[in-house]
């Protein structure tokens, strides 16, 4: 078949170079077109881009001119990947000119007919597409993938919520560099230090709102959250790549811990059918170390797209506490927008 042509807008940054490198030899997409800011428009991208990743620059790509961000892009839909502010108005001009997008940036995501999608966990959520299009007046809509972090958590929320409910969770994060971007964090900063509350704050926020919509639900042509409260603090933490998270959780059903484990272990994904390329089988490991997860040995499990859980423990405060690790930047970020891409392909949305 003919590949799909995906535009890759903010295509010199972190997650655009990694969506660059996850789309080498994809078998259904292929980069067609790279944009980025006004400094880099006009140059051939391996020299507008600072390449940061350990496989060398597709050669495809090398030479491929760097576009301005706008409307008019060679492709049959973009993944972007913009800072928030930048993508605000941005998304919404692309996804108005008739391109479907799929974004990772933030500016979007609580909006109330864009879904907040992990194909395999609210992949019903599509149906807020159309709404969505009638809004725009458009054909092009825009689908966003959460935050990296929010990703990582959902994960094992899901099936406890659709096992036993889930009546409060409270997490603290210990997050990788890679997630502020390059060149980041200062040095001064994170040398013999651990950062507190991610953009001031405003990171406690997305962990804390974006799981509500995700385990929520599409009815009556709305997002309806879900009932849980969540409590987060997020720290920044002198690793490369690859998130870690210390849950708790308090269950609204009785549960023994091995009922617990056994149902984040035994999570099956309603999109396992669909053979879509960037799919992790599993999408869930449960490891028993007690030592485990840890992002140096766990975060590229399933080529970075499967989520590694440490054993479950009963928690003296809530009921249930274990660890979370994902690869920040794949999981979490570039892997997560092409495998929502595939999701919209499969379903006949974009193509």
């Amino acid at each position: 078949m003919r590949k799909l042509r995906a535009g890759i807008v903010a295509a010199t940054g972190t997650v655009g170079q990694r969506m660059i490198q996850l789309l080498e030899n994809h078998p259904w997409f292929e980069v067609s077109t790279v944009a980025a800011s006004d400094n880099s428009a006009g140059k051939r991208y391996a020299d507008a881009t600072r390449w940061q990743l350990e496989t060398p620059i597709p050669q495809s790509v090398a030479k491929m001119t760097v576009q301005a961000s706008a409307p008019g892009l060679d492709c049959d839909f973009v993944l972007s990947s913009p800072p928030g502010e930048v993508a605000e108005q941005l998304e919404l001009q692309l996804a108005k000119s008739g391109l479907p997008v799929v974004s990772n940036a933030s500016s979007h995501r609580m909006k109330p007919d864009v879904p907040l999608l992990i194909p395999e966990i609210n992949a019903d959520h599509l149906s807020a597409i159309e709404v969505q299009k009638q809004r725009l007046g458009s054909k092009g809509f825009i689908v966003t993938n959460p935050n990296c972090t929010t990703i990582g958590l959902v994960f094992p929320l899901a099936p406890l919520q659709n096992r036993f409910g889930l009546e409060a969770v409270h997490t603290v994060t210990m997050q990788a560099l890679s997630g502020a971007g390059y060149p980041g964090e200062s040095a001064l900063d994170m040398l013999d230090n651990v950062v507190p509350a991610i953009a001031l704050g405003g990171e406690d926020n997305k962990v804390e709102t974006e799981p509500l919509k995700i385990l929520g639900r599409w009815a009556e042509n709305r997002f309806l959250d879900a009932s849980i409260r969540i409590s987060a603090m997020t720290h920044r933490v002198s690793v490369r790549d690859g998130h870690l998270e210390a849950v708790s959780v308090k269950l609204k059903q009785k549960a023994t811990r091995d009922e617990v484990e056994a149902a984040i272990r035994d999570f099956t994904s309603p999109i396992d059918e669909l053979g879509l390329p960037s799919a992790p089988r599993p999408a869930i490991v449960v490891e028993s170390h007690i030592q485990r997860p840890q992002p140096r040995i766990d975060r590229d499990r399933g080529k970075g797209m499967t989520v590694v859980t440490g054993p479950v423990m009963a928690c003296p405060v809530l009921d249930f506490k274990f660890r979370v690790v994902s690869h920040n930047t794949i999981r979490g970020a570039a892997g997560a927008a092409i495998l929502n891409a595939e999701l919209l392909f499969r379903r006949g949305l974009i193509g």
